[in-house]
């Protein structure tokens, strides 16, 4: 009889359909109870040697066997119907939680245990949800009921009934404590293990090339392992509560049914009392022995959901309080003002006094050696973090007073790490922007100089690309990101390591149309290949956090210092 606040929380958002269903089955149990009522008189009657109403009373019996056959299909319609209700409304939930928590959360948290917890702990959520409390209800509203109607035929066999129930509730949750602990120990080892399995699906080219597929399965092997003595483990104390319910009810059904035959024996009470007793007995039980059936359906939910809650109660790295939403009708000023940036447990700050402006409408390229800080500082634009001190301003605005969806909608990203999903590539395209016409899509992938290889592919556009863009080399996954960036027209554009996979021809043409295809947009590049930033309006060279200088590429260059080592160093590579 655990009742999780989670869950019950969760239920709230199907209040009607739990309703119905549980109202449909109070029926079936009124039903089961009113054929109880039936036999106990047809068997009085033929004790009796009564015939005259032995037909009505066969025939009644018939028809509420077909009327429960009736109710029990709607009843469990419409549970699948709450069920599904609730599971769809908390899933939506989490996935928008995912979001509004963003790189972060996602970083510290493995993605195959997000996936056992958004897919697994929500369908673990539908038996307990659909099926099991609604059983408790109608053990609240029934059992009370047939109590009190076997204490008119026979206070002592109520009596000896309600201690039987009450054990049958009470016993039990003496293992609730030992069965939570080992439901959490169970749930968190198959989160490991759904992490493990997904990490090894999407890394086996790694695992294959380091000769490591044999260590990785024999891994799995004792991650399932662990899975299994959390099962059994869980089991033998979910078994005990099963037990003792199963004991309460025999015990209780025992010694009703020799008090209503010594009744019977004595004379204390007729023969019809005695069957209908009889049958009561069984049916004040019978709500109790679905119980215990659905609570052992129902519980992975409870099992899942203390993971449910803290997905869905976890803050994000930065609060969205910001309530401005700029209409960005031409390209901002972004401005770093004496942003310093320290992250959790690190020695040193990540970026440390920065003040630089990328111009409105201007290109500026971030350059500097690996760990200068680059990284952080385009996760601050983005509010993945929020500066210690210092603001970063976009038209002299603090991004902190935006909300999130508006800053998030004015800043288009094209990462080295490019995703695409498993859909048509103008699906893909069409992700910040689904309303884009095929001649706009057609124009920012030119612009991406990806057009021409879609072209040529069998189902040009409508082409379905494998998951994570499998099914085309890194240069093209980099340019449909590049072309969807484009697409999304969005007045600041990111370009981190954007060219990365491409070759340096690729690289060149792409970067030239990158030039037509970015002006009137405050564009800022980051790349370790100089030739994709030679061109920039402006250069921000970093160095160790720090800002180490700031001009063109010309300059910089014949100045010597950071940006002369980085020169050097390309024209070496």
């Amino acid at each position: 009889m655990m009742l999780h606040p989670e869950l019950l929380r969760a239920a709230r958002t199907a209040p009607g359909p739990l309703s119905g269903a549980t109202a449909l089955l109070a029926a079936v149990t009124a039903a089961h109870v009113a054929q109880a009522a039936l036999l106990a008189a047809a068997l009085a009657d033929i004790a009796c040697g009564r015939d005259d109403r032995l037909p009505a009373l066969l025939g009644a019996v018939v028809a509420v066997v077909a009327l429960r056959a009736l109710l029990t299909w709607r009843q469990r319609i419409a549970a699948a119907d709450a069920g599904a209700r609730i599971r769809l409304r908390l899933r939506d939930e989490l996935v928008a939680r995912l979001g509004r928590l963003g790189p972060a959360h996602r970083s510290a948290a493995r993605a195959g245990a997000l996936r056992a917890t958004v897919v697994d702990g929500v369908e673990g959520v539908n038996a307990y949800l659909s099926r099991y409390l609604p059983q408790l209800a109608v053990v609240g509203l029934a059992t009370p009921a047939l109590l009190v109607w076997v204490a008119v035929l026979n206070p002592a066999a109520a009596a000896v009934l309600t201690a039987a129930v009450a054990l049958a509730l009470l016993a039990p949750r003496l293992w609730d404590r030992a069965l939570a602990g080992r439901g959490k120990e169970h749930w968190d080892t198959y989160e490991h293990l759904a992490a493990d399995y997904l990490e090894a699906l999407q890394h086996m080219p790694a695992l294959r090339a380091a000769g490591a597929v044999g260590s990785k399965r024999a891994a799995l092997e004792e991650r399932s392992g662990q899975v299994h003595r959390a099962t059994v483990a869980k089991l033998r104390v979910s078994l005990v509560d099963t037990a003792l319910t199963d004991l309460a009810i025999q015990a209780g059904t025992l010694a009703a049914v020799l008090l209503a035959c010594t009744s019977a024996a004595t004379g204390a009470a007729a023969g019809g009392e005695t069957y209908l007793l009889l049958m009561l007995t069984s049916e004040c039980f019978r709500p109790l022995r679905d119980l215990s059936r659905e609570w052992h359906a129902g519980y992975l939910g409870v099992s899942a959901a203390d993971g449910i809650a803290a997905l869905r109660t976890a803050r994000p790295a930065t609060p969205d309080n910001g309530t401005l939403h700029p209409a960005w009708t031409s390209a901002p000023a972004l401005t770093f003002a004496d942003v310093t940036f320290t992250y959790p447990g690190a020695a040193r700050p990540a970026v440390d006094g920065v003040t630089f402006t990328c111009e409105a409408g201007r290109t500026t390229a971030l350059v500097g050696p690996s760990g200068a800080g680059k990284t952080t500082l385009l996760a601050l634009l983005q509010r993945q973090h929020d500066p210690d001190t210092g603001a970063v301003l976009l038209d002299g605005t603090d991004i902190r007073d935006l909300a999130l969806d508006a800053l998030r909608r004015g800043i288009a990203v094209v990462s080295q790490d490019t995703y695409l999903f498993h859909a048509s590539v103008a699906d893909n395209l069409r992700l910040a922007r689904p309303g884009a016409s095929d001649d706009e899509l057609a124009a920012a992938c030119r612009d991406a100089g990806v057009h021409d290889e879609i072209a040529t592919l069998p189902g040009g556009y409508a082409t379905v690309l494998g998951e994570r863009g499998a099914t085309l080399s890194g240069g093209q996954r980099q340019r449909l990101a590049l072309a969807r960036a484009l697409l999304a027209d969005a007045p600041v554009l990111i370009l981190d390591e954007a060219t990365s996979a491409v070759d340096e021809a690729r690289e060149s043409l792409i970067t030239e149309a990158l030039r037509q295809a970015t002006q009137g947009r405050t564009c800022l590049v980051v790349a370790h290949r100089l030739a994709a930033v030679r061109h920039a309006d402006r250069v921000v060279v970093l160095d160790h956090g720090r800002l180490d200088a700031v001009g063109d590429h010309r300059s910089l260059a014949g100045a010597g210092g950071t940006y002369a080592e980085l020169v050097a160093a390309d024209l070496r590579s």
